[in-house]
């Protein structure tokens, strides 16, 4: 074979819909959340058949609706670039950093996970059409200049208060290295 992988009408096997759309989410599901049951002992300790079948059943549902199915096959791309992203970063930070002494300080840690949460609250309203329908709200509605607005005085006043809240936490540090 000069392609390289297995064919039928053209298509690798790596990218026939039956896998795409059924066998990778399928893999992907039943294996989150068979991790999540075995992590959280919700059902019980030890009770591995239970989250088995469990997870095989939720990974069967998922597959069974092709609208959960493309959101998550929609989503796999952006979490691939995201984390390459993010690795790409991690390595820049630790290449400033002594070998073996990486540690990332915890404004940066805050700062990333409101940026992910952020790309990934956006990402998904993308992926299922709902930010066309905010977008359209927001920037097309006849009281537009007020939402606007209102969602201004709500991140200024937020911003106020964690600058508030996190200048507090660093004077009564300052206090008790002092004493």
């Amino acid at each position: 074979m000069a392609n390289g992988g297995f064919t039928y009408g053209g298509l690798t096997f790596l990218s026939s819909p039956i896998f795409v759309e059924a066998i990778l989410p399928f893999l992907l599901v039943f294996t989150i959340v068979f991790a999540i049951l075995q992590k959280s002992e919700i059902l019980g300790k030890g009770k591995k058949q239970i989250d088995a079948i469990t997870s095989l059943v939720i990974g069967l549902l998922v597959i069974s609706f092709g609208q959960a199915v493309g959101i998550i096959v929609q989503l796999i791309p952006f979490l691939a670039v995201s984390l390459v992203i993010l690795l790409v970063f991690l390595l820049l930070l630790g290449s400033f950093q002594k070998e073996g002494k990486f540690e990332i300080h915890t404004s940066i840690k805050v700062v990333l996970t409101i940026i992910i949460s952020i790309a990934v609250i956006v990402a998904i309203l993308m992926i299922t059409g709902a930010w066309d329908n905010i977008s359209d709200f927001i920037f097309l509605n006849a009281g537009s200049g007020f939402i606007l607005n209102v969602v201004f005085v709500i991140i200024v006043i937020g911003a106020i208060v964690a600058v508030i809240l996190g200048g507090g936490k660093k004077k009564d540090k300052k206090k008790e290295d002092e004493e």
